[in-house]
């Protein structure tokens, strides 16, 4: 096997795709400090049991573990942030108020969460702790909304959910966790038959609202039809409401909902967001409601964010113009050195052109051009 050849689903990042990824990188986290979130950096290991408390399955499949040769306890590599920047929220900052935390880093994966994805992404999230009521709902879809702004992608759609619908259609029935498991994936994949299978001993109201589940998406008037369908389960007709007061309150191209889907990580206890652009079947960001994400660490509040993987928004968005630079002779002279050091310290690129490469500059728009002139040295455009 050739030395270079990576593992499956990792890859080396090219400079042309490197510099867009860094760019959305600063508008990203730019962004979110203009809405007042402040930045963590979580380790990119940490023990196990720690990593994983109260995640579910779906991480502790996605998670390399591994054995610390100090202290001979297992050790995973993060496959998400969220578990991670709970618990700085519970034992670090331990805030009696409002805390707004942002990041962005790698985490990786195992198996790759999609086909054709990345199983090392690089994960940007925000997430808002200590308000359960429906403005922080609010502030983390705008922000989701405006991070897609700044990375210049305009046409895109809002999908809302609700985890407890499901919920509430189930609750008293009992159901082992392997069945309730595939019922969740029939729901999120709109699987009928394999639906009807696993609730056939269900008591009837309960099975045709799971069915009826399967059905229920597309634009607001979902809703209607939602409260139609079900009116005999007690406690979804409130949540019903909240969606379509948050649905009102959202600034996007298009709102829609899909009240089965159930896809994303087990902790999210209310309401879920997906944004999808247009002609991409995969969601860009996912985010929601997850109050009990702290239970874990001891202190159980209110939490909502989102998070989305820059290496998947890059082949999204339109490519970024090159950066306007200043091409300079190789000219050993401390007049130069002195006027391309100042030039660099007003924020100009200047790239040197070294003696017989005048014209290899590829990440560059060399648009101008260091020049002697009658003794002095000028900028000129070329």
């Amino acid at each position: 096997m050739s030395a270079w050849i990576l593992p499956d689903h990792i890859a080396d990042v090219l400079p042309s795709e490197a510099r867009h990824i860094e760019e959305l990188r600063r508008g990203l986290l730019d962004t979110a400090c203009a809405y007042g979130y402040e930045l963590v950096m979580p380790p990119l290991l940490e023990h196990l049991d720690s990593l994983l408390s109260g995640s579910g399955e779906a991480l502790d499949l996605l998670t390399f573990k591994l054995v610390d040769q100090l202290s001979g306890r297992t050790l995973g590599i993060r496959p998400d942030t969220t578990q991670q920047v709970a618990r700085i929220d519970a034992h670090l900052l331990n805030r009696k108020g409002v805390t707004r935390l942002c990041y962005c880093g790698p985490v990786l994966h195992a198996k790759p969460d999609r086909p054709h994805a990345t199983r090392e992404p690089l994960q940007f999230g925000a997430e808002i702790y200590g308000h359960a009521g429906v403005e922080a709902d609010v502030e983390v879809i705008a922000l989701a909304t405006q991070s897609l702004r700044v990375a210049q992608l305009h046409d895109f759609s809002v999908d809302l959910a609700d985890v407890r619908i499901v919920q509430r259609l189930l609750a008293g029935l009992l159901v082992d966790l392997p069945t309730l498991r595939r019922v969740h994936a029939a729901l999120a994949v709109k699987d009928a038959s394999e639906l009807a299978s696993l609730t056939r001993d269900f008591p009837q109201a309960q099975r045709d609202g799971l069915r009826a589940l399967l059905h229920l998406y597309g634009d607001v008037e979902v809703l209607a039809e939602a409260e139609k369908a079900l009116a005999a389960i007690p406690g979804v007709a409130p949540i019903l409401a909240d969606l379509r007061q948050l649905a009102s309150r959202i600034d996007s191209p298009a709102v829609t909902f899909d009240l089965a889907d159930l896809r994303g990580y087990s902790y999210y206890s209310g309401m879920r967001f997906a944004i999808y652009a247009r002609g991409v079947t995969d969601a860009l960001v996912r985010g929601g409601r997850y109050d009990e994400v702290g239970a874990a660490f001891g202190r159980s509040r209110p939490a909502v964010g989102f998070s989305l993987d820059i290496k998947q928004l890059v082949p999204v968005v339109e490519p970024r113009p090159l950066k306007a630079a200043i091409r300079a002779p190789w000219v050993d002279r401390h007049d130069m050195r002195e006027v391309i050091a100042r030039l660099r310290q007003t924020g100009e690129t200047v790239v040197c052109a070294l003696p017989g490469h005048d014209d290899e500059v590829d990440e560059f728009n060399c648009d101008r051009e260091l020049a002697e002139v009658d003794g002095q040295w000028i900028v000129r455009s070329i």
